[in-house]
């Protein structure tokens, strides 16, 4: 299977989005661990903007389409994983309690409004290439 990356995003030849998924997983983690490792003593309130700016920010989320839901309960879990180890939360603490105490989206949340933005951006924009994709795409 050949690939490339194109401003970021993975493009396969089979035109499916797991290995995108898979380099978001990765970078999720290494974003995660650059926090923990530089911010481990700042307090809550701190941790939490930093998590919000960091690790929130999928950059292509909105543009997968095609990908094994496995793959992406892989990135469900990692997202979780991370929030688990930065905040210092035990293994089997609940998910929900931890989004809930400390004021962050789900993961559903998260893919949800990164789809809606990206459709209303798509809707809004008045490039005549983009136009033309969007009577194309209707």
């Amino acid at each position: 299977m050949d690939c490339f990356k194109y401003l970021g995003h993975i493009i396969t030849d089979n035109a499916r989005d797991d290995d995108d998924i898979k380099r978001e997983v990765r970078n999720l983690f290494v974003r995660t661990n650059v926090l923990i490792r530089k911010f481990h003593r700042c307090s809550r309130v701190v941790k939490i903007t930093l998590f919000k700016s960091y690790c929130l920010c999928m950059y292509d989320v909105s543009l997968w389409s095609v990908y094994n839901s496995g793959t992406l309960s892989m990135l469900k879990s990692a997202y979780h994983r991370c929030i688990k180890l930065f905040f210092g939360y035990a293994r089997q603490f609940s998910v929900t309690q931890i989004l809930l105490e400390l004021g962050l989206p789900s993961f559903d949340t998260l893919i949800l409004n990164s789809h809606y933005s990206f459709k209303q951006l798509w809707k809004k924009c008045g490039n005549d290439n983009i136009a033309f994709l969007r009577t194309l795409s209707q």
